[in-house]
């Protein structure tokens, strides 16, 4: 665990001097003259990435009624237009000493957005958004150290322009993440055929013994979930065979778990909410398990503060909303409140920033 966590300190530290993941900052009011829009072929293929992001291209085109070609250069011209990548999704120990963090910031009139870009370039804030509703900007913390952290929470944040108050939430454990979430359009048939060439993932084990290479895979993985054994042979300087042994452990034990990373938005989700429940401790399980099986969670935590389970979630319009606040919560007797925060504009997602539905590009 500890030459894990060391190796990977080194990797940050070298990020720390530049906005993470190489992004450049954003710049205020960006507009572009027309949004993007995906078609049904586009978003056909993005289901289909959502249950196999690693599948050839030659299944993905069975599955979907295409060819390998046609697959591929819409694959080709999603990303290059910044709208999709298919990034690794790294089990938290492998990244840290602790869990992540919900942090929601009070700011100055007017501030807000100036905030969240600020807070947007610390290394340590995986996702950042300006919100309506309890605060005016919400984030995560993950920070490499706790001490990292404490600091952050008791100076570095405190002290950004505008910040007037912050609240904290620590995440002890996710129902579900951001990986689960899935399109849904294609039918039964489509999806069995996918799970067949996906890789299958086993429940994580101890994060212990890795050494330098393995390291250096789980940030390749990392950056590209859809990176073969000859990328990384490439990229490491090693033999394809020798990474491959490398790689598959890896994915096999749900260490890095590939996932499509694109705007909800994009997909027909533009209402993107942040909710705290409260609930009574013997509830407080059995409410985070089903808020996990509802089409709209994203990011399901059970956590220590003044709430008890926090629901990330993405909704086609405000009628989808009001029945998950007014029919679906009902069902649940152990909630006694809740506190809804709309999320506006979202700044960085998954450390990767965002302008316009685009994902921002750059050497990490």
């Amino acid at each position: 665990m500890k030459q894990a966590k060391d190796s990977l300190r080194k990797i940050d530290s070298r990020m720390e001097h530049r906005s993470h993941d190489g992004f450049a900052p954003l710049a205020a009011g960006s507009a572009t003259a027309t949004p993007p829009v995906l078609d049904d072929a586009d978003l056909d293929l993005v289901a289909a990435l959502q249950v196999a992001p690693r599948a050839p291209l030659s299944a993905l085109a069975e599955v979907l009624g295409s060819s390998a070609s046609t697959v591929g250069r819409r694959l080709t011209r999603l990303g290059e237009e910044r709208l999709l990548r298919v990034i690794g999704q790294v089990e938290w120990p492998m990244l840290s000493e602790g869990n992540p963090m919900h942090l929601w910031v009070a700011t100055a009139p007017g501030q807000a957005w100036q905030v969240a870009r600020q807070l947007s370039e610390l290394p340590e804030i995986p996702f950042v958004a300006t919100t309506m509703g309890r605060t005016d900007v919400y984030c995560s913390l993950h920070a490499t150290r706790r001490t990292r952290a404490r600091e952050l929470l008791t100076t570095r944040i405190p002290s950004v322009p505008g910040v007037r108050s912050a609240h904290t939430e620590l995440v002890l454990r996710a129902t579900t993440k951001s990986a689960s979430w899935r399109l849904r359009r294609l039918d039964d048939a489509q999806v069995r055929a996918l799970r067949e060439v996906a890789d299958p993932v086993v429940e994580p084990t101890a994060v212990t013994g890795f050494g330098d290479d393995e390291l250096r895979a789980v940030e390749l993985l990392r950056q590209d979930g859809r990176a073969s054994a000859a990328d990384v042979a490439r990229g490491l300087g090693i033999s394809r065979s020798t990474a491959y042994r490398l790689t598959q452990p890896l994915l096999q034990r749900g260490l890095v778990r590939p996932r499509v990373e694109i705007e909800p938005a994009l997909l027909g989700h533009p209402l993107e909410v942040v909710i705290e429940l409260h609930a009574a401790p013997g509830a407080i399980q059995h409410v985070a398990d089903a808020l996990a099986r509802h089409p709209s969670a994203r990011y399901v935590s059970i956590v220590a503060g003044t709430s008890s389970v926090i629901h990330h979630g993405v909704f086609r319009d405000e009628d989808g909303l009001a029945e998950l606040l007014t029919r679906d919560l009902a069902h649940f007797p152990g909630i006694t409140a809740c506190e809804v925060s709309v999320v506006l504009d979202v700044l960085r997602r998954y450390w990767i920033g965002r302008a316009d539905g685009r994902l921002l590009s750059g050497d990490r």
